[in-house]
């Protein structure tokens, strides 16, 4: 199955990528790795949310396609630009990593980066997205996006 992502008006269409290994949608797994770690700091838990899940898929894609991490599209649009781009309104963050690394370890490394960690333990966030796409030329390797969002 290859996705679609979006693009903006006056950019070229962005050709299709590797397919996630799963249908889009934040897994029950982050769900609760997520809510154990805003629950250590008192906060309440994150609601996956489908409209920061799409954009956290389409910057996995943007970055698999690259074969790079990035929080620009490579066409100059930043993180801000795609979060309007598609409909998020208000304070939003973004965490990108690329490995060949599971959720539970991808969760570890951001935990331990002072900024990752900072995004994650916001209060003003409530809901979040998170994907990954594959390297095309490395099956091993993921690119991952975190949306959050007010």
């Amino acid at each position: 199955m290859l996705l679609a992502l979006p693009h903006w008006p006056g950019l070229p269409p962005a050709p299709p990528c590797c397919p996630p290994a799963k249908a889009p949608g934040s897994p029950p797994s982050a769900v609760g790795t997520l809510a154990g770690i805003r629950a250590s700091a008192g906060l309440e838990p994150l609601v996956p949310d489908p409209q920061l899940e799409q954009a956290a898929l389409q910057q996995s894609g943007y970055m698999a396609r690259g074969g790079r991490m990035s929080h620009t599209t490579g066409w100059g649009k930043g993180f801000a630009s795609r979060v309007k781009g598609n409909g998020i309104a208000g304070a939003a963050a973004e965490n990108i990593a690329e490995g060949r690394f599971d959720q539970q370890k991808l969760f570890d490394i951001w935990m331990h980066s002072a900024g990752h960690r900072r995004n994650m333990l916001d209060p003003r966030f409530t809901r979040f997205g998170l994907a990954y796409m594959r390297d095309g030329r490395d099956s091993s390797r993921r690119y991952w996006s975190l949306v959050l969002g007010k």
